[in-house]
């Protein structure tokens, strides 16, 4: 989590508040007195792994064993609370993860009456070598998502952002990024919007990863329309490669009639 956050919903506490962690499995938030996540709570601290904090949110845990709940996010049961009983509501990097972060919206809605969203950024995940050299975010992130005023929105990361470079940003871009830009949030009360956007088709992918690439303009102009000639060439010679082909299995076919 962006640490000035961190220290923003802290101050924001009162020592009576109920405070949920939905996903905080790998960093806890220890002012929690709940955490609801799929992992077990004996296996809690994942990122100590990879010499990272494995904990954030205090130095105290607030929640036990007992108040961990271990459970799918998102096999749409309704999560174990009265209608805004939690006074906040953490979600941080969880989102982005799971198959179905409208139904966990709408239970964070439904139970809490504040909270606080993070995710990455459409431009973290959108660039290369974060993970790996060729590939556009982390390898397990299911969405591509902004956060906008007081509003979600959902986009499914297609493999399509992966195939060429135009799709995505380079690795160069990600380590000149300043650590606020990596990560956008939102601090909501009572409820916000969330939506999946669909795009329906190859053509509508192509253009929606470009339209957000030529936005961010992190590629020369220039190397944008050599690379838009050098693909219409080839195009062109598949075509006439193609059609050759086809004539010459109808030719062949008719000298074996004959």
């Amino acid at each position: 989590m962006y640490k000035p956050n961190v220290e923003r919903i802290l101050e924001s506490l009162s020592p009576s508040d109920v405070v949920l962690d939905i996903g905080g499995w790998a960093c806890p938030f220890n002012r929690a007195n709940f955490i609801l996540d799929v992992e077990p709570f004996e296996t809690r601290g994942f990122y100590r792994t990879f010499g990272a904090p494995s904990s954030q949110g205090g130095e105290r845990e607030y929640f036990t064993k007992d108040t961990w709940l271990q459970r799918d996010l998102c096999d749409r049961t309704p999560f174990p609370f009265a209608d805004k009983e939690i006074d906040f509501v953490v979600c941080s990097h969880t989102l982005e993860d799971i198959r179905d972060p409208l139904w966990v919206c709408s239970e964070m809605i439904r139970i809490a009456k504040s909270g606080y969203i993070e995710v990455p950024s459409r431009i973290a995940e959108s660039c290369r070598g974060w993970e790996y050299p060729r590939e556009a975010g982390l390898s397990h992130h299911r969405w591509l998502v902004t956060i906008k005023d007081n509003s979600i929105d959902f986009l499914m990361k297609y493999h399509l952002i992966h195939t060429h470079w135009r799709f995505s940003l380079p690795a160069s871009y990600l380590q000149a990024l300043p650590e606020e830009r990596k990560v956008q949030w939102m601090f909501w009360e009572e409820s916000f919007a969330y939506t999946e956007r669909l795009t329906h088709g190859m053509a509508a992918q192509i253009a929606e990863l470009e339209r957000f690439v030529e936005s961010v303009r992190p590629y020369p102009r220039s190397l944008l329309i050599a690379d838009k000639q050098v693909r219409k060439a080839q195009q062109l010679t598949n075509r006439v490669v193609n059609k050759a082909w086809r004539l010459m299995g109808r030719n062949l076919g008719a000298a074996k009639e004959a």
